[in-house]
């Protein structure tokens, strides 16, 4: 039986602690709003007034907090309660830069830190789904290494680089987040077309949209942009996508609009959709 702090008990990290709790861990947690933190107390773990209280004998302090400056702030309030043995392991999403710096200055100063952000939600923290990234030393990932593996039903080591779990964990979001907004265009051109949103969005099952995204990301990766859908028509269906949702906003298809606007103007029309990315490159 192992003993762990939560640090921040808001949707994910109180799904988290409930999930340590009912393993059978010697749960704390504390959390800036006491109500939340007390809301764990029904799974067996026990309430903190302060962040020191709470990492105080524990062998593993998780962090799921806003940002990089709350990170920082609560770390400061915690330091005189951690034991020398102790691993903290963040699962803020942060900034990759202000991640580096944080893990390299804690682990230099003798604080065993991880960096492991979380593609899941609540209901897949309570049952070990989802996945998790982690950057930070190698050995330090290898002592937790089982501990993690309990909690995620995929557990991906990037490395000792301080920011890459920072920097994929908004390479996924970003998928997330584009994702959720070209689909929400798709349900405005369909109410602006008469067309039920749960008839237009069927497309996705019908679409290979892993195959197709797979294409278009080896083609941007490796800067070929051999056209077999050209820019120019992909620009001209954008347009007609744009006309049909009418005056009703549109989340991500408008900013794309302009982007390829840009590549045509500069000689891009007839190249391939992937040249979107020509300026990404290293």
């Amino acid at each position: 039986m192992t003993t762990i702090a939560y640090l921040g008990t808001g949707l994910l990290g109180a799904a988290f602690a409930e999930a340590a709790a009912k393993r059978g861990d010697t749960v704390t947690v504390w959390n800036r709003s006491p109500d939340k933190a007390r809301a764990v107390e029904a799974f067996g773990a026990k309430v903190a007034a302060t962040p020191a209280e709470a990492v105080r004998g524990a062998h593993r302090v998780h962090l799921v907090l806003k940002d990089d400056a709350v990170v920082e702030d609560v770390l400061a309030q915690a330091r005189g309660g951690l034991s020398p043995d102790v691993v903290v392991i963040d699962h803020t999403t942060t900034l990759p830069a202000l991640t580096a710096a944080r893990l390299d200055r804690l682990n230099a100063e003798g604080l065993r830190y991880l960096h492991c952000p979380v593609f899941m939600g609540p209901p897949a923290a309570r049952n070990a789904q989802g996945s998790m990234l982690v950057s930070g030393p190698q050995a330090v990932f290898t002592s937790v290494q089982s501990e993690l593996a309990r909690m995620t039903a995929r557990l991906e080591y990037l490395g000792e680089r301080g920011d890459l779990a920072a920097v994929h964990k908004l390479f996924g979001n970003a998928l997330i987040v584009g994702l959720g907004g070209t689909i929400a265009d798709v349900v405005t051109m369909a109410g602006a077309s008469s067309v039920d949103a749960a008839d237009a969005v069927k497309l996705i099952g019908m679409l290979d949209l892993n195959a197709m995204a797979a294409r278009i990301a080896t083609g941007m990766a490796q800067r070929d942009f051999t056209p077999t859908f050209a820019l120019s028509m992909a620009r001209k269906d954008v347009g007609l996508m744009l006309q049909t949702a009418a005056e009703r906003p549109m989340a991500a298809l408008p900013g794309v609009a302009a982007r390829m606007d840009q590549l045509i103007a500069a000689g891009h029309g007839g190249k391939g959709t992937s040249v979107l990315a020509i300026d990404a490159g290293n």
